[in-house]
């Protein structure tokens, strides 16, 4: 039986390539169907997809909820969801979803975390200097506060991406969305800066737009990541990730007064969800700021 869920599932994984769903999204959508297909394995349950029951993915779901945070939990039930969509409507192997009116796990709203001016401005220190390096590494930090790209949009950022006259950076994001965004004069500067060092490099004439050092190619998204808790580590700042300066780019720039439009087709989301977490995030801010302001305690 787990044969033709392993036949579906490779079936799957040709649509999503063809749909330029990305390597991430892949994963995880089979990460779920795997796990589910081990589940009732163990469960004694591994029938033919036709046959999986509502209280199966319940009972899945359960489990994860027990092994795991209500996020994970979460994403597993939203993978096996496009999961059994696609067996129903696009190769209609089973007449209905067992998922059908089934209401995802419920998660806690957490306001995302996000980097103080003064921590970046301690990671710009850090990587001061006038060397290639200490110019990349400048220039792919300012770009990560300044537009909130995802890792792989910057690690993938060639030079013909770059329009340094117009200070505009050309990226392609999740589903293979191209979008061109505006740097600031500051971010603008730096990735200058920088593109005059690499002009000076053996590699220099590498479509890529980030080099490593001593002649080791380009700069992926692993080494920029391994850059990144290098430089927070020495400037104080532990735990630092790339996604970590999405959060950040977003929460400041309805902090501004941004349009919540604006803000959608920069970050390439296509569903409110996200701005709803960061609305949240900002209400508590605002809150806090109040509380102190009024300082109601101090009038006894």
């Amino acid at each position: 039986m787990r044969h033709q869920w392993e036949a579906l599932l490779l079936d799957w994984r040709a649509t999503m390539r063809a749909e330029h769903k990305s390597p991430k999204t892949i994963t995880a959508y089979e990460l779920a169907v795997n796990q589910l297909v081990d589940h009732l394995e163990s469960s004694d349950r591994l029938v033919a997809v036709a046959e999986v029951t509502r209280a199966d993915v319940q009972a899945f779901i359960t489990s994860v909820l027990d092994a795991r945070s209500a996020s994970t939990a979460n994403q597993r039930y939203r993978s096996l969801q496009q999961w059994f969509r696609w067996l129903t409507e696009v190769e209609e192997e089973i007449k209905t979803s067992p998922m059908a009116k089934m209401r995802p796990p419920s998660v806690p709203e957490t306001p995302p975390e996000v980097l103080s001016v003064e921590q970046v401005k301690a990671l710009l220190d850090d990587a001061k200097g006038n060397d290639m390096i200490s110019r990349r590494d400048t220039a792919i930090i300012r770009m990560l506060f300044d537009l909130g790209g995802r890792l792989g949009e910057l690690a993938g950022l060639k030079l013909e991406d770059v329009d340094r006259e117009r200070g505009e950076v050309h990226v392609v994001g999740k589903g293979r969305r191209h979008r061109t965004l505006a740097m600031s004069s500051n971010t603008a500067l730096a990735l200058s800066r920088y593109l005059r060092s690499r002009a000076t490099e053996k590699q220099a004439g590498r479509p890529e737009l980030w080099l490593s050092d001593k002649n080791r190619g380009p700069l992926g998204s692993n080494g920029i990541y391994l850059m990144l808790r290098r430089r927070g580590h020495a400037a104080g700042v532990e735990n630092l990730h790339p996604h970590l300066f999405r959060h950040t780019a977003a929460h400041r720039w309805l902090a501004a007064g941004g349009a919540e439009g604006d803000l959608m087709k920069n970050m390439g989301w296509r569903s409110p969800q996200m701005l709803r977490r960061y609305g949240a995030s900002l209400a508590e801010e605002r809150a806090r700021d109040a509380q102190r302001r009024l300082a109601l305690g101090d009038e006894v």
